[in-house]
Formats: structure tokens, C-alpha cells, sequence
């Protein structure tokens, strides 16, 4: 870039840090940065929007403008090259802005005597807080060198914003962090909290973004890159030569530290007026621009290994570590990026929820969530960027709804809904010790889902009658290297004794999808989700399978074990798993080991595939649990990742409760021992539906047990099986309806 522009950006930059020096109002700097900007660019006009609202614009300062027009004009995200800036993320450069698409005019600006527009957002890593424009009567293109001097102004525009520069009168002026704010999310576990937001990673504050002296911010940026150059090179040191997706992610970030592209780009900007942080934010601002808009997996896995190289950059240089000192407040809720299952551990039961700004439903946060039996909302776009340590918080679990600061309304109905949801437990407590029998005298049996040690005080708590499924997943998970096992043998032993007799079906290792291990290679499959996961994985690498299975049979001592294969597509599948567990006994009894008093060899029926097996099959199993929510998604080809499309099936739909019924015939012609395991199973009217169809066992999360109880002793199963058959007989596409309707009109009546 030339001298010049360098030179004249640099100086901009340093009127700019004199005016917000000034003792004055938001308004006053604002109205004075625009009319610095605009002979600095030697442009007509140069003006500022902000967002008073998430989908709202509004002109909050301008030089050359109608001034009439300030807090008056405003525009929808999108509409107009202003809102196009902001839509997009990008830079809008038009010499003939009339004519260009989208164009909106605003009469009450006098903007018709303006050809050239040049819009940059404003905005703070990759999050837009406005868009900066610079206006000419000239029909031209403003030059590369242009541009990126109003980049920079933006960036430390948005810099200033996000410290409150700009606070004044109005929405759009409103300081940030301190207004209440709705964020929408995805359910990933039900429940309803109030707390304190607790960060993960605490956001990194930039109070320097400008400096005048060059020469040493790049002295100190390239002090700071030598220093994570060797703490990258010396975690690659110490990462186990297994760990290969580790080992790939940090030799992504040698590339990018020791890329010369980036450094560069960094010292121009340095040279242009940032320091060093502000520097280093910018860069990650565009990164993270990038990554949003990239189609290209691949891409964006690189790009979001830049965007932690450079948060990692940025505490070498501010000197503001993960552990900012911060306490955890009371009642702390975890607010996070995303988050693997050894952080989350670490954080061990004290949170009350969590709220993942990524995360998926069926991912180790939600394994442990569930576990804990703690609100998980994730999916909550945009709450790192409007929270604060310490907020007060609102998680909905039941909706997947986060309030953020919320106002004395919304606090009030949400104390009356958890009061409401305590009261209920407290009506379930009353029937803990009551066997689930209905009305009509049928006895359903009610078991728990569990995978860490900490879920089993629940078992005695909850009422539940043993553990239906007990996740051996997650202690693989949260390692960075294979167990032991006499590790694992240990552990399980341990959940036995907590049972306390109680009988405890083992998953054997259900990992892929999306519970990947960082010590085993990772496939790039197209949809791992169809792929090679769970019991695929075990009959590929038998030597892992046994290695469990020897555990598992060492950890009885003699004791009954219950051990079932997870994604059992195929008769031949079950029969190759059931011969590992054979020589894994045949071994253990070479060695002298005690061996089970009894042993039960089970399957999870997760694939439609599965309920068509021969005959012989059914005989064979010595029991079998239906995966609900692997088997719905397969039933509907609807990704239960994908918002767009999971909620668009409903479990009570009579295709999917006529293929269950079909299962639970079949298992009953052959005497099979069926459950249902599965989020459904903890829903109440999904709970009592598949009740009423013929299934006599249902494994849930421990906190659902006492509402799915509640509701079976008050219903009489002959009833709902005659209103579900109603139903299917009137075409009706879910007996959902049908089904509440009967439950209110008993609620009237009883």
C-alpha cells in the first residue's frame, strides 16, 4: 500500500482517538468522527448506521446528509446497499449506486445529488454492529486503498462501540450488554433455570485499538507470534503420535503462525494506525466473515483453527489468560462456543445449565447434560457475543429459549414456571415407590439412561427400576488416549455395586456420528450419521470390543451382565458381535476369571432394517432395545441435526407407530424382551401411547421417570390403544391430537 494512504490513515486514526478523548456525549464523538472521515476521505459524505434492533438500521450520524434525517431514517437488514453491507458482511462499492441492484431511496437524506457509495461493516469478530458509508457526487469506484482505510475505521468504530464510545439517547445508541435479549436455540435437554452466565472462554477486551507508534506494535506482535509459534511447537511435542485429529488440528496452527500472508496483512494494518491487538482482531473479524459464508467443510474447519490461533494471540498479547480471574457466580450457567466432554467434567456437578452457541443434540455436552439432568439449550446463536461473566440468565430447556438480562415481566413468569415445575416433582416424589401401573392393571416397567458414575444416585431417587442403558461411550470420550482395562473393569464394577442389584444393560462403544474420539484416525464420511459408527467400528477393530467386553465381564465377578450391540443393521452383524463376546469368555475362563452368573446378549434396533431380520433372529437376541431416536430419523430420513427438517416428524405419527407396533408383535411371537429407549420414552403422551401399543419397558432420563409415571397410573391403556386405532382408522397423519384430547376430557371428568 503506499505511503500515503498509510500516512493519512494513520493520521485519520489519531484525530479519531483525540475525539473519542473528549469529554462528550455519544451523540457529540459520533457527529464528530463522520465530519473527520469525510475530509480525511475528501468525500461529500460520510455517515454511520447502527442497529437498534437485530433486523433494524438506523442513520445515527452524518456529514453531508440531511440532519433532519438522524435517528429518523432506518431500514430492514437487507434492504438497500446499506442493509446489503450488513446483510453480507462485505464491503459494497458502487460508482453508480441509483442504478445499482437493490438500491433504496431515501428521500428525507438528499442523498438523489450522490453517485458513489462505499459501505464497510462495522463489525467486531464477524459480528455487525453497523456499516460505515462514504458518499461522492463523482460517478467512480473508490480505489483499493480506500477501502481498506475505511475497514480500518470501521474496525476501530466497532472497537469504540463495543467499549460504549457511542451511548446516547435511543436504541440504536443503547449501551451494549446491558439491554434484555431473547436468543432462540434448539432444545438438547428439557428443564427450566434461572443463574449467572459463567464463559467458557471469556471474551478478550481491546481498549488500545489505535497507536501511533508503528514500529513498536510490530515489535510486539511479532514478540507475541514467537511466543505461540513455541507453545504450538511444544504442544506438538507433547501430543501422543494416536492422537491424529489433534495432531492435525495443531499442525494447522503451525501453518497459520508461521504464515507469512497473515503476518503481513497484520503489520499493514499496524502501519495503518492499529495496534497490535486491534491488529489481530481485525484479521479474525474477516476469518470468521469467511467461515460463515464457506459451503466448504474443509474450509471452515481451517478457518476456525485460524479464528482459536488468533484468540490465543490475542491473550499473549493483552495478558488476559483463559483464567481471567473471574469467580463463578452462584447458580452458574455455562456459556460456551462448543465443548468437549473432559472441560465439561471438569466443570463437575455445579452447573445448573448450559448454552452452547454450536453444539448437537446428540453430542457428548448433551450426553453429560442429560447425565446431570441440567438445561442444555445449544444452537443459541449469538449469545457470546451479548453475554457477559456474571448476567443473569433464564434457560429454558423445555423451548430452547436463553433470556439474557431478562426484565421484571419475563423473570416473574419464568419464577412461576419453575415453581410450577417444582411443585410437579414434589407430586412425583409422593409416588417414587409406586410400581407404574394403570388403570387397567398392566404394570409398565420404568428404567434410567445413565453413563457417568454421578447418575447413579438417581437410580434410588428417580424410582426407576434399573438402568435401561448405561453409555459406555463416554469414558473413551473424555481421554486423550485409549483406557485401560482395568480401567474400564474398575469403573464398571463401581456402577454395578451403585446399582445395588438392580440390573444394568451395557452399551458396548457407540462412537462416530458425531462422538468422534481424538485418538483414532477420523473418516471425512459424507453423512457419518449412515456411516462407520458403533458396532461397525467394533467388528473393524475387534481389538477394542474385546478389550471392553473382558472388562465388562471381569467387572460382574460373577454377577449377572446384560450387554447389548449398538446400530445392529443385519442379522450377521449381531451374530459376528456375539462371537467377540464368546471368545471373550472362552478367554476369561482359560485365565480363571469368575464369569457372569448369567450373561444377556441384547441389540439396539436403531435401523428399519433390523425389525425385517429372519425369524431367527428374534430368537437369538436375548433381548432388544429400540434406539428411538437413531430409528425415527432413518424411519423419516429426517437428519435430527437439521432444524429444517427434524421437527417436521412427529413420533406419534401413525406410519412410526404402526412400524413399532410391528416390532413389538414380532417380539412377542418369538418371547423377546423388548424396550424403548430414548428421549420419546421420557415424554409423557409419547410414553403412554407406546404403553398403550404393547411395550412393557421404557429407559428415560432419570428426571422423566416421575411425569411418565404420574400420567400412566391415571390413564387406562385399553382406552388410548381404542383412540389411537380411531385415529389411524380416520386417516388421521398423528394420533397427537386425538390422544390430548382424551387426556383433557379425563382431566375434566376425574
Amino acid at each position: 500500500m503506499p505511503q500515503k494512504v498509510e500516512t493519512e490513515s494513520r493520521k485519520l486514526l489519531g484525530r479519531l482517538r483525540d475525539a473519542m478523548a473528549k469529554d462528550s456525549a455519544g451523540q457529540a464523538r459520533l457527529d464528530e468522527i463522520v465530519r473527520l472521515i469525510a475530509t480525511s476521505m475528501q468525500t461529500e459524505v460520510c455517515s454511520i448506521y447502527l442497529f437498534r434492533d437485530s433486523e433494524t438500521l438506523e442513520l445515527c450520524a452524518t456529514e453531508g446528509l440531511q440532519a433532519e434525517a438522524v435517528h429518523q431514517t432506518r431500514m430492514r437488514l437487507g434492504e438497500g446497499l446499506v442493509g446489503r453491507v450488513a446483510r453480507s458482511k462485505r464491503t459494497v462499492n458502487e460508482a453508480d449506486a441509483p442504478s445499482a441492484k437493490g438500491f433504496r431511496y431515501m428521500p428525507e437524506t438528499g442523498e438523489e445529488r450522490f453517485s458513489s457509495f462505499c459501505g464497510v461493516p462495522v463489525q467486531r469478530l464477524g459480528d455487525v454492529l453497523g456499516v460505515l458509508v462514504v458518499q461522492s457526487r463523482d460517478a467512480r469506484e473508490f480505489s483499493a486503498d480506500e477501502v481498506y482505510a475505511l475497514e480500518v475505521v470501521a474496525m476501530v468504530i466497532a472497537e469504540m462501540t463495543e467499549l460504549g464510545a457511542f451511548v446516547g439517547d435511543g436504541a440504536a445508541l443503547s449501551a451494549r450488554h446491558q439491554q434484555p435479549v431473547m436468543i432462540k436455540g434448539t432444545v438438547g435437554q428439557e428443564g427450566a433455570v434461572a443463574g449467572n452466565v459463567y464463559l467458557h472462554e471469556p471474551r478478550v477486551v481491546v481498549t488500545n485499538p489505535i497507536s501511533d507508534d508503528p514500529e513498536a506494535e510490530t515489535a510486539r506482535l511479532r514478540e507475541a507470534i514467537d511466543t505461540l509459534r513455541i507453545s504450538v511447537d511444544q504442544m506438538l511435542d507433547q501430543t501422543t503420535t494416536v492422537d491424529a485429529e489433534q495432531v492435525e488440528v495443531l499442525q494447522a496452527y503451525r501453518m497459520f503462525a508461521n504464515s507469512r500472508s497473515w503476518m503481513r496483512r497484520m503489520e499493514a494494518d499496524i502501519d495503518n494506525g492499529l495496534s497490535a491487538e486491534a491488529a489481530v482482531e481485525k484479521e479474525q473479524s474477516l476469518a470468521r466473515t469467511r467461515m460463515n459464508g464457506s459451503g466448504d467443510a474443509y474450509l471452515r474447519d481451517r478457518l476456525h483453527d485460524l479464528d482459536d490461533l488468533s484468540n490465543r494471540l490475542l491473550r499473549i498479547l493483552t495478558g488476559q489468560g483463559k483464567d481471567t480471574g473471574a469467580e463463578m457466580p452462584e447458580n452458574p450457567i455455562l456459556v460456551a462456543r462448543n465443548i468437549g466432554p473432559g472441560e465439561l467434567l471438569d466443570y463437575g456437578k455445579t452447573l445448573r445449565a448450559i448454552v452452547l452457541e454450536e453444539g448437537s443434540v446428540g453430542s457428548h455436552a448433551a450426553i453429560v447434560a442429560r447425565a446431570w439432568a441440567i438445561p442444555l439449550v445449544i444452537h443459541a446463536k449469538g449469545v457470546l457475543t451479548e453475554a457477559l461473566n456474571g448476567d443473569a440468565i433464564l434457560v429454558d430447556g423445555e423451548q430452547g429459549i436463553v433470556h439474557l438480562r431478562p426484565d421484571d415481566a419475563v423473570q416473574t413468569a419464568f419464577q412461576d414456571k419453575i415453581a410450577m415445575l417444582t411443585r410437579a416433582q414434589e407430586r412425583y416424589a409422593s409416588i417414587r415407590d409406586l410400581p407404574a401401573t394403570a388403570k387397567c392393571g398392566t404394570t409398565i416397567a420404568l428404567h434410567m439412561n445413565a453413563g457417568l458414575m454421578a447418575d447413579l444416585p438417581s437410580l434410588a431417587g428417580s424410582g426407576a427400576e434399573g438402568v435401561g442403558l448405561f453409555r459406555t461411550e463416554l469414558q473413551f470420550l473424555i481421554r486423550n488416549k485409549m483406557p485401560q482395562r482395568a480401567e474400564l473393569s474398575a469403573l464398571y464394577a463401581r456402577v454395578m455395586d451403585a446399582a445395588g442389584g438392580k440390573r444394568v444393560a451395557f452399551r458396548t462403544l457407540d462412537i462416530g456420528s458425531d462422538k468422534v474420539l481424538t485418538y483414532m484416525k477420523p473418516n471425512d464420511e459424507p453423512n457419518p450419521a449412515m456411516g462407520w459408527r458403533a458396532i461397525r467400528v467394533g467388528l473393524d477393530k475387534p481389538g477394542v470390543l474385546r478389550m471392553q467386553l473382558q472388562a465388562l465381564i471381569r467387572a460382574a465377578n460373577g454377577r449377572p451382565l446384560a450387554v447389548m450391540f449398538p446400530f445392529i443393521a443385519q442379522l450377521e452383524e449381531f451374530r459376528a458381535a456375539r462371537i467377540e463376546m464368546d471368545k471373550a469368555m472362552a478367554r476369561e475362563r482359560v485365565l480363571e476369571h469368575p464369569l457372569p452368573a448369567k450373561v444377556e446378549i441384547g441389540a439396539m434396533l436403531e435401523t428399519p432394517s433390523l425389525a425385517f431380520a429372519p425369524e431367527v433372529f428374534f430368537e437369538e437376541v436375548d433381548f432388544l432395545s429400540i434406539g428411538g431416536n437413531d430409528l425415527k430419523q432413518f424411519f423419516f430420513a429426517a437428519d435430527r441435526e437439521n432444524e429444517r427438517v427434524r421437527k417436521r416428524y412427529d413420533t406419534l405419527n401413525v406410519s412410526f407407530l404402526t412400524f413399532l407396533e410391528q416390532i413389538i408383535t414380532r417380539c412377542a411371537a418369538s418371547n423377546t424382551p423388548l424396550s424403548f429407549c430414548g428421549e420419546d420414552a421420557g415424554r409423557p403422551v409419547e410414553a403412554l401411547c407406546f404403553a398403550a401399543l404393547g411395550l412393557r419397558t421404557l429407559s428415560m432420563r432419570p428426571a422423566s421417570i416421575g411425569p411418565v409415571k404420574h400420567l400412566l397410573r391415571r390413564s387406562n391403556l385399553g382406552e388410548v390403544k381404542a383412540v389411537i386405532d380411531a385415529a389411524r382408522a380416520r386417516g388421521d397423519q398423528s394420533v397427537r391430537g386425538a390422544v390430548s384430547d382424551w387426556l383433557r376430557d379425563q382431566n375434566a371428568t376425574g
